[in-house]
């Protein structure tokens, strides 16, 4: 029996995912409710959608916090529990090692913007973050203090192409240009890397001859919007679990990775048709 969970949804755009969640939630596909939206960009026109459906919303302006943090750094609000060692150990995004200097500046900047997209939300009390086309990396600092429980990520995205393939903004985009017959949508949780974290589910869709880029696009996001749902009802249903798993690597070398187990996956099946 699952539970009704409170989801908070974060969108930058036009939200058609998270139109995509809200109607799923108001028809029982989902077992929860959206509870708040936000948004780094004050012109996001999924906010209307928060407001048609009386979901509490609020913004966070990336882009002036950014600037303020880079240009007038005396007048940044930088929080103080903020450990910049700490962060550059924990992140992937920046794997130059040649260029600290930009993972910091970048860091600073949105550790700051977070702290306050932090404090918005304490506001809420919710279950699980959907990135619903949120289009700004999320650091370490937010991370872990919205994952408090260990083998239970509670931030969920969904990224517009087959992971790991094509990760980055264009997934659809990079789909297409490489000339793949097949394409895709993941929907994965959030961890420190650039859409690394592990898969909870995927979908597919046939590339033809003569497809062009929008074509694909309109392929995937009606993909998006059935895969979304299911994903976030799996959770509902507590049938999701994040596991550490050891390999062993042809040449005797090990490494680690972590994997979405899914249990009771036959009844998730019923729940996807």
């Amino acid at each position: 029996m699952s539970r009704k969970i409170r989801i908070g949804a974060l969108i930058s755009g036009g939200g058609t995912n998270l139109q995509a969640i809200i109607d799923s939630c108001e028809s029982g596909k989902i077992n929860g409710e959206m509870v708040f939206v936000g948004t780094d960009n004050p012109s996001a026109a999924g906010l209307k959608r928060a407001e048609n459906h009386r979901i509490p919303s609020f913004v966070v302006n990336y882009a002036d916090i950014i600037r303020t943090v880079n240009q007038q750094p005396e007048q940044a609000d930088i929080p103080k529990d903020f450990d910049m060692d700490d962060l550059l150990q924990k992140q992937s995004i920046f794997s130059d090692k040649e260029n600290p200097e930009k993972a910091k500046k970048f860091l600073r900047s949105r550790v700051a913007a977070e702290a306050e997209l932090l404090e918005k939300m304490k506001g809420f009390d919710f279950d699980l973050i959907v990135l619903a086309g949120f289009l700004r990396n999320l650091t370490p600092y937010f991370i872990d203090r919205v994952n408090t429980e260990e083998g239970l990520p509670k931030i969920m995205n969904i990224h517009p192409a087959l992971l790991p393939a094509f990760p980055g903004k264009d997934g659809y985009g990079d789909t297409f240009r490489y000339g793949c017959k097949v394409g895709g949508c993941t929907v994965h949780f959030i961890d420190y890397g650039e859409d690394s974290g592990p898969i909870i589910g995927q979908k597919t869709f046939p590339i033809e001859p003569g497809d062009t880029l929008d074509l694909i696009k309109k392929k995937g996001l009606e993909k998006e919007w059935e895969l979304y749902p299911v994903c976030i009802q799996m959770f509902a249903a507590n049938q999701l679990h994040v596991d550490r798993v050891t390999f062993l690597t042809e040449n005797g070398k090990t490494y680690q990775r972590s994997i979405v187990t899914i249990k009771n996956i036959l009844d998730i099946g019923q729940q996807s048709h």
